[in-house]
């Protein structure tokens, strides 16, 4: 039997993202979003929406956090034996609503990337705070397109406040900085090394993207906060160092050691993007979720 898929949220960047991936393997795909008057919303679900849930072995949830928790408990009770999947980008909340729930299972994915980009090739995080049947076959679709990554719920939202909030805090402080200093933006283009043309095409990314999703990265995640003082007092030991060359060294070598067994790859990628700045001509892009 071809497993049915219920993608709520379906017709946003996400939901269309997840509901194409299911489809291109053969799944049915039924899109449930108030926004195109297809189907109800998932909190009140209305009789035909409460059928289409009810059908369904999987319901994805490409919605905000405050909707996808209330759904928990509705959906416990109009789709009982199917695989609850969030898209949610911290999952704290979430594993406390399922464990509370009676869902037969639930399992939380985070696209490591803006939806945009497309899937392939690309990493996803996977939290199982519930385990059933159709998990690993949830899992297994994603898994064909880019490589998954499965950690707890707590691993998920401390690797996240490092790896999206403290960067986006970075390159937003960045911007700020170098707005205050007040440089000509053109002949700093022209004349900045590939550090700076790297940074600043970061800067592009983020500061033209959604600001109701990059502010959710900084205030839903409870560790993001966290991230954001360790950058403050990191800038602060920056300028305290570039008094003595000895404190100078000692900070270059603290901050190669965050990266670990990962430097070797890290330097090898940042001469390929070096690379890629002197060689590749621009492209526009659209950009809705942070990456």
């Amino acid at each position: 039997m071809t497993e049915h898929v219920a993608v709520v949220g379906g017709a946003g960047a996400v939901g269309t993202l997840y509901a194409d991936a299911f489809a291109a393997v053969g799944r049915t795909v039924s899109v449930i979003d108030p926004a195109t008057e297809s189907g109800s919303d998932v909190r009140r679900p209305d009789a035909r929406t409460s059928a289409t849930l009810g059908a369904a072995d999987v319901v994805i949830l490409a919605v905000p956090e405050s909707v996808a928790l209330a759904a928990v408990p509705v959906l416990a009770t109009v789709a009982a034996q199917a695989v609850v999947v969030d898209t949610l980008s911290v999952k704290s909340g979430m594993a406390e609503a399922v464990a509370r729930s009676t869902l037969a299972a639930a399992v939380g994915l985070n696209p490591m990337y803006a939806p945009s980009l497309g899937m392939d090739g690309r990493p996803t995080a996977a939290v199982v705070y519930r385990d059933g049947a159709r998990v690993d076959a949830v899992l297994d679709v994603v898994a064909a397109r880019g490589p998954v990554v499965r950690v707890s719920a707590t691993d998920h939202d401390r690797v996240v406040a490092s790896t999206q909030a403290l960067t986006h805090a970075a390159i937003l402080a960045f911007g700020t900085a170098l707005g205050e200093l007040g440089v000509d933006p053109e002949v700093a283009a022209a004349l900045g090394p590939p550090p700076f043309a790297t940074a600043t095409a970061l800067l592009a990314r983020v500061a033209n993207g959604t600001p109701e999703v990059y502010a959710d990265v900084q205030q839903g995640n409870p560790y993001a906060g966290e991230a954001r003082s360790a950058l403050g007092r990191a800038v602060a030991t920056v300028d305290a160092s570039c008094r003595d060359i000895a404190a100078f060294t000692a900070l270059l070598d603290e901050a190669r050691a965050a990266l670990g067994p990962e430097l070797t790859s890290a330097s090898t990628r940042c001469a390929h993007l070096f690379d890629l700045l002197r060689t590749a001509p621009p492209r526009e892009t659209n950009q809705e979720d942070p990456s």
